[in-house]
């Protein structure tokens, strides 16, 4: 019996803070911005916990954080 495997598209994405706001840049350069003040997590964490983040199936996951938001059109 043959096993298929797809590979899903490796997308790139940026993930900045800026003005009380959180940046989600993906390719193409579609933006989308949140208020940090939804994330308190994210709002009061230091740039290090903020900068350690992972794309998921879903969104992006703060692991440190246990902060988690989905994003649409990924």
């Amino acid at each position: 019996m043959a096993i298929f495997t797809s590979r899903k598209q490796k997308k790139d994405i940026k993930v900045t803070f800026q003005n009380g706001m959180l940046y989600v840049e993906i390719d193409g350069g579609k933006q989308q911005a949140f208020p940090l003040a939804w994330f308190p997590k994210l709002q009061n964490a230091g740039d290090d916990d903020r900068n350690d983040w992972i794309l998921t199936a879903n969104g992006i996951r703060w692991n440190k954080l246990n902060e988690e938001i989905t994003i649409t059109g990924l």
